[in-house]
């Protein structure tokens, strides 16, 4: 089953989430609302929203008490994206210009700021208090992440568990916590929620290392941003700290960071990287943690909703965008 077949199979209540995002920013001042509707009319995968409705089918389905979960985890993982793009410099996302670009960075961070509220005024409106607490304590862990993140911008002084640590806060946490709070608003029991959890966990650091695979291998038109963004923005992940450590041009990048002149060679240095083992060492770590979701719903009952969390799995460590 490919993420086409689980959508379609979704697509009346992933249609009504998508309608209540759009509902969620409304306002009356213009500026505000065309600044904080473009990343949402730019199109996204909506994976959070989709893990909220999965995690959902463990307990007592109702697709509108899930909005409001659904609809909250899509708009910070939107505001961090508009964030994102002041920090990086950003100018397309998702092929089109960022918000940053198409007004201006003050526009932007109002903009972010604006969706963040909205999110926490649509969770507001359910009464479970564990919800909340798990909400706040991932936003806390979100802003960690950024931070750290711009802190190790043109950073090589850091390693493995540097990263993975960043991209837990950065990605996975808000996939985690989305299979884990559909669970929780359903009234699923506390080892369904806690599988929910780990799943997401593990499917949410394969995302992540997937899509810092893909910004090296990936064309501009696949990506809707240049191949190798990241490393051009001082953003180095993975695939780029392997080479620069262990990979074959190790040596050349070595070379380049004790002469402090790295930061002038970074065409040549994504070339290296795509010719390097470190998108095959990443593609086999992001494998590793696919296997371990699947260990986790392995003794699931098999429903429906587990044949989708598989799919989405597999989806993940094999795509191409």
């Amino acid at each position: 089953m490919n993420l086409v077949d689980i959508y379609f199979k979704m697509k009346k209540d992933v249609q009504y989430i998508e309608d209540e995002l759009e509902k969620s920013i409304d306002t009356d001042v213009r500026e505000l609302y065309q600044s904080s509707t473009h990343l949402l009319k730019a199109g996204g995968k909506r994976i959070r929203p989709v893990f909220v409705l999965l995690g959902g089918k463990w307990g007592k389905y109702d697709v509108k008490v899930l909005k409001h979960v659904a609809v909250p985890l899509e708009l910070i993982h939107m505001a961090s994206l508009v964030h994102d793009d002041v920090i990086d410099d950003a100018d397309k996302r998702r092929g089109k210009d960022t918000v940053r670009m198409k007004w201006d960075n003050k526009v932007a961070m109002y903009a972010g700021d604006y969706i963040f509220a909205r999110a926490l005024a649509v969770a507001s409106q359910l009464p479970n208090p564990k919800l909340h607490q798990i909400l706040s304590r991932a936003i806390v862990e979100v802003c960690k992440g950024e931070i750290e993140q711009v802190k190790d911008l043109n950073n090589w002084d850091q390693n493995f568990r540097t990263y993975l640590r960043r991209i837990k806060r950065k990605t996975a946490l808000l996939i985690a916590i989305s299979c884990q709070l559909g669970a929780v608003a359903s009234g699923a029991t506390e080892e369904l929620v806690r599988k929910m959890y780990w799943y997401g966990y593990n499917v949410g650091m394969a995302f992540q290392i997937t899509d810092d695979i893909l910004d090296f291998t990936g064309t501009e038109k696949q990506l809707g941003k240049p191949a190798g963004s990241d490393l051009l923005h001082g953003n180095i992940t993975l695939p780029a700290l392997y080479t620069a450590f262990h990979g074959k041009a190790s040596g050349q990048f070595q070379e380049w960071i004790k002469e402090n002149t790295f930061w002038e060679h970074t065409d040549e240095a994504i070339r290296l990287v795509r010719a390097d083992e470190g998108i095959a060492f990443s593609q086999r770590l992001a494998e590793r943690y696919i296997a371990r979701a699947h260990a986790i719903i392995s003794d699931l009952p098999n429903t429906q909703a587990k044949t989708s969390l598989t799919g989405i799995a597999n989806f993940i460590v094999d795509r191409k965008f």
